[in-house]
């Protein structure tokens, strides 16, 4: 290689790599600078408002299963992926609810905010995202990483599964649960999942040596010809390396070097060598075929699949939790209206009592017992208006990605739908039940894609049981250039002749492209192939390995029928609860008629003067407990009907909900939640009328 192809090299390898680093650093130095006016229609410059917070948008699910592609930007697949902050700001919806501190909300709306708000849907979003990270990582011939499938429940409200008790309580808690390599679904770990033979890279990878030496080193031996040796050494080294689904590796080496000396003994200066060798090798045993270096690639399509599945069941599991915080708002503020009319009657009872006795008519202890009743009644009006309070905040931040503007924070949530339990209810027959659940249910589609993904690990495993057996093939070549070193060529005849030493001329100077020309014309060749095997003589950790996945298979699919099991009775249990809560609201509208009759006798017996004021209190306390106990049962009613929904894994599609705007983040098809009625009550001011 000449001096002038060393700069040429050179020149090149600036090229490259100066714009690449002006264009990375120009970015880095790029910074929004905010303007000092804004200038209007009419030419008049206005000072800069206060930044108002950006309205909330689509969340945007990138496919990152797709590399950079490195066309026409050469660069691109080194340049770091920048993933959006997370927004914080709550949607338009919210603010359109929002209206003289009041927020006016369905269940309808309730649910649409969910999509869009909900902390724990827009966390379990970012899964979806992490496991295509995990496919592209696969398809470049490395393991996974794994993904999270489990089902977060960080908003405080209703209960996982929606029966949490106690109506009108209970906070949530967190589960999660991972998936991918080295992990399982359902409660189970695989620690064998991933396991197998080496896979080599299905991304090229390509490598060299770019050197320039310069060596100076003392001779004390005559045969060297000098007493000091000088030494020029450029050297240009390249490589190329890939592996394939096959289990075939595939490499290419390229060496170039050109080699200045003053040491007589050598024939060419300056020398030019050239080395090349291509070559094959291909698993035979352990390693072969596409299963064992493809199973990343798969598990990480099927981890895929699991994310889906588990996202389709944080949705399910968020949006019941969602509406359960709403029927206890519902009931809370229901509660809140009994309450108060229990008061005023009481209030109303301990006046008319007080002019009776004032008047002589009623002794004085009717006046005691009275004021007991109202003093009483006031209690419950507070527990009543803590309660619809908590509920209110409750519902806001499961609504809301923050509560930092105060106007949503103090505005009072007021529920516009109301329970409606029909008269004529037909409940499908139980087998139909049981076969849609086990359709739709998303721990059952995690559970079974994971047995997929076991049986494709346990096969990979079974062949890494097998000796290492390798055969390769290669063909090579070498070449040799340059010109006749000048401190080789003889003096003139009648001189010292040094040892070695050639006639001026006799040795034909051979330049870089004859050089190259030796690699491929057989002049010194270097082919062959060969066989290369390992057999480890008692093979302990590979039986080991391999029964260990296959016994983890067999494991996972006890545990799938557990499930199956385990949803069965959740069907039965959803329905039993169901004809259990109808009948418990026939029971409590039973008991308000009777406890409305015997206040109105106890009224009109009062009037006649066969009655006292404290049994007409009683009666209207037990009014009251009668209506409160209605409200709490048709709430727990139509909890158990949103559990048999969620049981049969049918919710999102009784409500008209559809996962692709969960997704986003953003509704583009309302939901309609089925069997609620709008609230004819006129909206009670808890804090006026107190």
């Amino acid at each position: 290689m000449s001096s002038r192809s060393s700069r040429l090299v050179a020149y090149i390898v600036v090229g490259i790599i100066a714009p690449a680093a002006m264009s990375v650093a120009g970015r880095a130095q790029q910074s929004p600078t905010p303007a000092a006016g804004t200038q209007t229609a009419q030419g008049t410059t206005q000072a800069p408002q206060p930044q108002q917070p950006p309205a909330a948008q689509a969340f945007v699910l990138k496919d990152y299963s797709k590399p950079h592609r490195a066309f026409p930007n050469l660069i691109a697949p080194y340049e770091a992926e920048h993933v959006p902050p997370p927004n914080l700001t709550n949607t338009v919806r919210l603010d359109q609810l929002l209206r003289e501190g009041k927020i006016l909300l369905s269940m309808d709306d309730a649910v649409a905010l969910a999509l869009e708000n909900n902390l724990d849907i827009a966390i379990a979003r970012y899964n979806l995202s992490i496991a295509d990270t995990d496919i592209l990582r696969t398809v470049a011939g490395a393991n996974l990483l794994g993904v999270n499938t489990g089902t977060l429940q960080g908003t405080p409200g209703g209960g996982v599964g929606g029966l949490s008790g106690t109506v009108g309580s209970g906070a949530g808690g967190t589960s999660v649960a991972a998936g991918g390599a080295a992990t399982g679904t359902a409660g189970l770990v695989s620690s064998t999942l991933g396991l197998g033979s080496t896979i080599s890279s299905f991304d090229p990878i390509v490598g060299g040596t770019l050197q320039i030496d310069r060596a100076r080193t003392l001779s004390a031996s005559s045969l060297l010809g000098a007493t000091q040796i000088a030494n020029s050494t450029d050297t240009a080294d390249f490589n190329y390396a890939q592996g394939f689904h096959w289990g075939t590796n595939m490499s290419v080496v390229f060496d170039n070097s050109r080699l200045t000396t003053n040491q007589p003994t050598t024939t060419l200066s300056p020398e030019l060598t050239a080395n090349f060798k291509f070559q094959l090798a291909q698993h035979l045993l352990q390693g072969y075929g596409l299963l064992p270096n493809t199973r990343f690639i798969r598990i990480a399509q099927n981890n895929r699949y699991i994310a889906d599945a588990a996202f389709r069941l944080q949705v399910i599991t968020s949006v019941n939790q969602i509406e359960n915080i709403y029927w206890d708002l519902v009931y809370a503020y229901e509660n809140l209206r009994v309450q108060q009319e229990a008061l005023a009657f009481a209030q109303k009872t301990l006046s008319d009592t007080q002019k009776q006795v004032t008047a002589g008519v009623t002794a004085p202890l009717q006046l005691a017992s009275a004021q007991s009743t109202v003093a009483t009644d006031q209690e419950g009006l507070i527990l009543a208006q803590t309660n619809l309070e908590l509920q209110q905040l409750l519902m806001k931040n499961a609504l809301s990605r923050t509560l930092v503007d105060p106007g949503l924070a103090e505005a009072e949530v007021i529920p516009t739908s109301t329970m409606e339990v029909p008269e004529n209810e037909q409940i499908p027959p139980t087998t139909d039940l049981i076969t849609e659940a086990l359709s739709h249910r998303g721990e059952l589609e995690e559970s079974r894609v994971d047995l997929k993904t076991r049986e494709i690990s346990m096969r990979a495993v079974a062949n890494a049981l097998l000796p290492t057996a390798d055969v390769f093939a290669y063909y090579g070549g070498s070449g040799l250039g340059g010109d006749q070193n000048p401190a080789n060529i003889c003096p003139p005849p009648g001189g010292k002749q040094p040892f070695g030493c050639h006639a001026a001329g006799s040795i034909s100077p051979v330049g870089y492209g004859g050089t190259l020309q030796q690699l491929v014309n057989s002049t010194a060749p270097d082919k062959g192939v060969g066989l290369t095997f390992s057999v480890p003589l008692r093979n302990r950790v590979a039986q080991a390995d391999q029964v260990r996945s296959e016994l983890e298979y067999r494991q996972a699919q006890m545990r799938l029928q557990q499930l199956e099991n385990q949803v069965l009775i959740e069907v039965r249990n959803a329905q039993f609860t169901l004809q259990q809560n109808r009948a418990a609201v026939a029971a409590a509208k039973a008991g308000v008629d009777s406890a409305k009759q015997s206040l109105y006798a106890e009224q009109k017996k009062l009037q006649v003067g066969m009655s006292t004021a404290v049994l007409v209190l009683q009666n209207e306390s037990l009014v009251a407990t009668a209506e409160s106990n209605l409200i709490s049962a048709m709430a727990a009613y139509e909890k158990s009907r949103l559990e048999l929904d969620r049981a049969t894994g049918l919710l999102l599609e009784h409500s008209n909900i559809q996962i692709a705007d969960a997704k986003r983040g953003q509704v583009g098809q309302e939901p309609k939640v089925p069997n609620v009625i709008e609230m004819q009550t006129v909206t009670p001011d808890s804090k006026k009328q107190q």
